[in-house]
């Protein structure tokens, strides 16, 4: 049975509001003042996108793998995947040029003294239980496409479509992957570990580097799933595409939450613990949650499923020949279903028609399409596309505005010439 996400969120929001849920290794004074300040002070603008090709910077703070200037935009800590770099690349993000969200900076850990340590007064044993690669290796193997998303995938454009001020990294629609991943159910690791009828949340914690902000350490990267979901669907991935899973992506071992947002899928997994009572940490209380004038006075339920996006393979500001035929290409994708239709526009939005199809829809993951264009005159022009999927969501013209800058969902407009 699919896990019931609103209604856990909706109990969850008020326990922690309440003060009933334990919000691990953080005091709910400090908790306090970063939510106001996620939510209710005045925010920084996001800089303005630039296309990716003006980049000169061919590396990122604690980033290991290459990055370059053809594949990725550097932002930061991050590294955001040039759209344009995927066309022709398959259904799968080539290990090389899948996008990179750090916090801190990616550990370069050993496989071979890796250990995950399962523990928790939601477990029936009183004692921790640890888990090697080997272990994990010797559980029945998951193969899995699914894809991996930044809840602020798309931020930069509340700015440049809707003019509206938001906070954080200034992502176009390059926070994306998909990937096929291969390791072993939670729930397998959790029912050999001990998990018990009491237990409600399961936590787990990443081994990067403490995340310093406003002055105070919110310590390793961590956030709570309910037992539910963690039972349900969720990995724990030692492959990608085939591959041991690279630094910058987790190894030796991730975690995978199909179609949730990306900071649900914590990287370079060290520990999960296991919890009779709910939890929470600031990555679902101060940050990915919905503030704003059109959000709850004290901000929204904390974020789950992704939502749903429409990206071009191709540069902004792409030079296209007039009056020659071109085939353009793009993908889609939701995490709410099936992406079942997707309809572009090469004139605005004056008129639309649907874009060839080239993937069977699937759940958790994205549908590449196409569509063909011949431009009739030199001249700029403003490429949309607009997906549907099997719950019957369609992209809308905007987005309702948040301050941090997560869910942007709106078609996007993207500027082409014709020379």
């Amino acid at each position: 049975m699919r896990t019931p996400e609103s209604a856990y969120d909706r109990r969850r929001l008020r326990q922690w509001l309440a003060g009933e849920a334990r919000a691990d290794g953080v005091s709910r004074r400090d908790m306090l003042r970063l939510l106001a300040a996620a939510g209710l002070a005045g925010a920084a603008s996001v800089a303005l996108d630039t296309p990716a090709a003006a980049s000169t910077a061919p590396t990122a703070p604690g980033i290991v793998k290459p990055l370059p200037e053809d594949l990725f935009t550097v932002r930061g800590t991050n590294a955001e995947t040039r759209f344009a770099s995927l066309a022709g690349t398959g259904y799968h993000t080539p290990n090389d040029r899948f996008f990179v969200r750090n916090h801190t900076a990616t550990p370069v850990l050993s496989a071979a003294d890796w250990t995950l340590t399962v523990w928790g007064d939601g477990l029936t044993r009183d004692r921790a239980v640890d888990f090697s690669l080997a272990d994990l290796k010797k559980l029945p193997s998951v193969s899995h496409s699914a894809f991996v998303e930044c809840a602020g995938n798309g931020r930069s454009f509340y700015t440049s479509q809707q003019d509206q001020t938001v906070s954080g990294t200034a992502w176009t629609l390059g926070a994306i992957g998909v990937a096929r991943w291969r390791g072993v159910r939670l729930a397998d690791v959790l029912k050999r570990a001990g998990v018990s009828r009491r237990a409600v949340d399961v936590l787990p914690r990443g081994l990067d580097a403490a995340y310093v902000t406003e002055g105070v350490d919110l310590g390793r990267v961590r956030r709570p799933l309910p037992l539910s979901k963690a039972l349900d669907d969720v990995l724990l991935a030692y492959e990608m595409n085939g591959e041991p899973l690279p630094h910058d992506h987790g190894h030796p071992v991730r975690v995978l939450v199909p179609s949730w947002i990306g900071i649900s899928s914590i990287k370079w997994v060290g520990d999960i613990e296991v919890s009779a009572q709910p939890l929470y940490s600031p990555w679902n209380t101060d940050f990915y949650r919905l503030f704003g004038a059109a959000h709850p006075d004290g901000g929204s339920a904390p974020l789950t499923r992704q939502t749903i996006k429409s990206a071009w393979e191709l540069d902004a500001q792409a030079n296209l020949r007039a009056g020659v035929a071109h085939r353009l290409t793009g993908r889609s994708w939701s995490g709410a279903g099936r992406v079942v239709r997707v309809d572009v526009s090469t004139d605005a939005g004056a008129t639309w028609s649907a874009a060839r199809l080239h993937d069977v829809p699937r759940r958790d993951g994205w549908v590449r399409w196409s569509t063909h264009w011949r431009p009739a005159t030199p001249g700029p022009y403003t490429l949309l596309a607009r997906a549907t999927d099997s719950t019957g969501r369609t992209q809308p013209d905007t987005t309702v505005h948040n301050t941090q800058g997560y869910l942007f969902d709106a078609v996007v407009r993207h500027p082409v010439n014709a020379v």
